[in-house]
């Protein structure tokens, strides 16, 4: 039994990539992460290619998947009511994510939406999860500050947070989505949210550089989050941001950090060490 639950971020790490991985390549890589025990596999997206052209072969790379022998779930990312119905029609898929950004500007980059028209789609969103045996996942991007200027407090957080939570969203993720968080302010606004509302499971997907990315996860850990996104090798981010892609919360940093506490990640260690491997060719020359 684990004492947190890991998700592993492939999609989060491929999406920003302008050289195309392999459709085949993916497969493989992914099949090997279903392989090492994560709690779930973000695996894909339902968008549009022309936004995030690395994500096309979604349905292919889903249709490659072995799902028989692993505790892995899948989820994809779905930026509108139409992805979401094409991620819905899909048995193998667990959890939709929706990116909802408490800044005006970036919820516009991304998802070509206003804030208040996104917290709709929040709603159709959990409606079509729920009916088809799903669960959506609200990601609250920019949760701890934007870099443009909009306006931003914990208040604000926590008065959107509350309006997603009455549309019946049950998991949200606050995002640290360009990598600008201290630890004080992760352990602050997940402190936060976690108290205000104990009936969500609250997770935290930071994009952090080496230094600092330990005291972050402390923070959060010590705020009583034990849900953690991370992706091999720390890469990626998130292209809409208008930004160099910050990198994600390295997997294999992460897993030595909790296990050298003691706090059990539940995961095969070996193969997440062939993981650790097969990313390297994978993202060979895609920066």
């Amino acid at each position: 039994m684990s004492d947190i639950s890991i998700i592993e971020c492939p999609r989060d790490a491929m999406q920003g990539w302008t050289r195309p991985i392999l459709t085949e390549a993916k497969i493989r890589y992914i099949n090997a992460l279903l392989r090492v025990g994560f709690s779930v596999i973000d695996f894909g997206s339902f968008v549009s290619p022309r936004a995030i052209p690395q994500m096309a072969d979604t349905a292919e790379v889903l249709a490659g998947l072995q799902l028989e022998n692993t505790r892995s779930s899948l989820l994809a990312i779905v930026a509108n009511i139409k992805g979401a119905e094409q991620a819905s029609e899909q048995g193998a898929i667990r959890y939709m994510g929706y990116p909802f950004s408490v800044s005006e500007t970036f919820q516009r980059r991304n998802t070509n939406s206003g804030m208040a028209e996104s917290l709709d789609t929040v709603r159709q969103m959990n409606q079509l999860a729920q009916s088809g045996g799903k669960e959506l996942v609200v990601y609250i991007s920019m949760g701890f500050g934007n870099p443009y200027g909009d306006a931003y407090s914990l208040s604000m957080v926590l008065e959107w947070v509350d309006k997603i939570a009455s549309t019946g969203v049950g998991i949200i993720s606050m995002a640290d989505t360009v990598g600008l968080a201290t630890a004080s302010q992760v352990g602050d606004a997940m402190s936060a949210v976690i108290n205000r509302f104990p009936e969500i499971i609250t997770g935290v997907h930071l994009h952090a550089t080496p230094e600092g990315r330990a005291d972050k996860l402390q923070a959060a850990w010590d705020a009583g989050c034990k849900r953690f996104d991370s992706a091999m090798a720390g890469i990626g981010g998130c292209p809409m941001a208008g930004n160099d892609l910050v990198g994600n919360m390295d997997t294999q940093f992460m897993v030595n950090f909790f296990e050298h506490k003691g706090i059990s990640t539940g995961l095969d260690l070996q193969q997440l060490s062939v993981c650790a491997s097969m990313a390297t060719k994978v993202f060979a020359d895609q920066e």
